[in-house]
């Protein structure tokens, strides 16, 4: 249920009613909206309140029920977009923000040269995988513990914060350093791992499955979310089809669909969506001009002999022209007509 209040509501008298609400066993979300407070009550006890009698306290404009299983996640909860700081890097409500790195951390020298050129180019958030989920178990799973290392090491360098992919909740220890966790897509409904990182104040990252819905992406969000951390980022990184000439579909009306289902960040991937390096660029920028709030691109030093996703990666050089060409869709985008 949403409830939304007046105006002129007092602060005492909605921690009041708050205060009520939790003793009867209901979960409040408070959002401030631009002239008033909407109320979130979630969680099976919210099912018992009479939304007649909520209706009727001095201080509540209107009640809404809402029919959707994403309640925390859901713009209806939460009109405005939500904007998430990392280290003064903003991402969402305008705030664009581009993660650039290799696939995998292979070196200090390949993960500080290319933290350093994507930085240049004006990429704020630095990838880089320090466990790899692989298809094949004789492929290259990452330097784990001491790839994580390295890219503290590229972060004292640049003072970029870091994204990389968490497999297991034991090792959370590990990422202590680490500002952004990314759930990658084959654990996006890995539940225990969703409710272990949602106890961290952390930003997740979460990316859509490759057979996943939209709803599911969301429901993933909310397992996050209801454990108390509000600072998820989803991201759209293409979707299994029937196509082969791509390693995915990627599905940009994944954007505009989001963005009006829920009011958490979007970002798009489009070096997995694709598989090909010469056609990041393209869908990165028809990302941009389809409104998302940034992107996430594979670059590496030297893609011919990368350990991992070298055919999907860029040069640096690639990358800034991609970076020039993004920020000319984005001005574009942004002009008055």
């Amino acid at each position: 249920m949403i409830v939304e209040l007046k105006k002129n509501a007092t602060r005492d008298q909605i921690d009041l009613l708050e205060n009520w609400l939790r003793d009867k066993g209901i979960r409040v979300t408070e959002t401030q909206g631009e002239e008033n407070v909407v109320l979130g009550l979630v969680g099976k006890a919210a099912k018992s309140i009479d939304e007649k009698m909520i209706e009727s306290l001095e201080i509540v404009e209107t009640t809404k029920s809402v029919k959707e299983p994403f309640k925390r996640a859901n713009r209806k909860f939460h009109p405005e977009d939500s904007v998430i700081d990392i280290n003064g890097v903003k991402i969402g409500g305008g705030n664009f923000a581009v993660i650039a790195g290799p696939c995998s951390v292979e070196s200090p020298e390949q993960i500080t040269e290319v933290a350093k050129a994507v930085q240049a180019s004006g990429a704020t958030l630095l990838r880089g995988g320090a466990f790899k989920p692989r298809t094949s178990p004789y492929d290259f799973q990452g330097m784990k513990a001491e790839g994580l290392e390295l890219l503290e090491l590229a972060k004292a360098e640049t003072g970029m914060p870091l994204v990389t992919e968490i497999m297991n909740a034991a090792h959370l220890p590990l990422f202590e350093n680490v500002e952004v966790l990314q759930v990658g897509a084959r654990n996006m409904q890995n539940f225990e791992l969703l409710k272990a990182v949602g106890r961290t104040n952390k930003t997740v990252l979460l990316k859509r499955g490759l057979a996943n819905t939209l709803k599911e992406l969301l429901m993933s969000a909310e397992y996050i979310m209801s454990e108390g951390n509000p600072n998820v980022i989803l991201c759209e990184r293409g979707i299994r089809t029937f196509e082969t000439h791509t390693r995915n579909t990627l599905d940009l009306s994944a954007v505009p669909a989001l963005k009006e289902l829920s009011h958490l960040p979007v970002v798009i991937d489009p070096s997995h969506a694709t598989g090909i390096a010469r056609m990041v660029e393209p869908m990165a920028m028809a990302a941009a001009a389809a409104g998302a709030d940034g992107l996430m691109i594979e670059v590496h030093n030297d893609p011919a002999h990368a350990l991992c996703d070298g055919p999907q990666s860029l040069t640096p050089a690639q990358f800034d022209r991609v970076m020039k060409r993004v920020n000319l869709i984005r001005e574009a985008m942004n002009a008055d007509i």
